[in-house]
């Protein structure tokens, strides 16, 4: 699988989060790090909204050194450590200055298998690639992929196009591991592909406010 049709500039622009976070789903995130290719499917993905969103790292404009890859036009990748152990791979959407992210939280592996289990030898099938932490070491992305533009082929990460997902076959509940997020927790902002072995733990999350 060598042809492949990146997702146009335009459409990483529009500021309907929600839209994008379910229009990610079923593309192909691609990777070409080390010399190694790996090619998965996108299967999950959380949308963040910034500055109203409490569990986005931009609420309330909250701009730091960390943050400020989100301030970028859209279609760049921020990449952010988690806990101090877990990259996490975002792709930031809508026009410069509006710092809106979509977490990449599962993917599908389609190629490079083999790397994959070179990269995480002790994971098993499905918990190879179904969450957010996994997705980065099994693509080896890392900090170091921070601010890519995702549209462009010629990176080492990036997008492309694939089949879009139905709504039928979609399904919404609310984001993992959020709960500091206050009425924002509720919010139905996690999109998985129905059915999919691949997608992340837990299946559900309920928050009391």
């Amino acid at each position: 699988m060598d042809n492949f049709k990146t997702i146009d500039l335009s459409i990483f622009l529009s500021e309907d989060i929600l839209y994008l976070a379910t229009y990610l789903l079923g593309k192909y995130l691609i990777s070409h790090i080390d010399n190694e290719k790996v090619i998965t499917k996108i299967v999950e993905t959380e949308a963040y909204k910034a500055p109203y969103d409490k569990a986005s790292h931009a609420y309330n404009h909250r701009r730091t050194k960390r943050t400020e890859t989100m301030y970028a036009t859209g279609g760049t990748s921020y990449v952010y450590l988690c806990y101090g152990l877990h990259n996490m791979l975002n792709v930031v959407t809508g026009p410069k200055e509006v710092a809106h992210a979509i977490l990449i939280r599962a993917v599908e592996p389609i190629e490079g298998m083999d790397v994959i289990r070179q990269r995480r030898p002790k994971a098993k099938k499905y918990n190879q690639t179904n969450g957010p932490g996994k997705v980065c070491q099994a693509l080896g992305i890392t900090r170091k992929h921070n601010g890519l533009s995702l549209y462009d082929s010629t990176n080492p990460v990036y997008i492309a196009d694939n089949q879009n997902i139905t709504a039928n076959n979609v399904i919404k509940s609310p984001r993992v591991g959020i709960a500091y997020a206050e009425e924002c927790a509720l919010w139905d902002w996690r999109f998985r592909i129905k059915d999919n072995p691949w997608t992340s733990t837990p299946h559900t999350v309920n928050y009391k406010l």
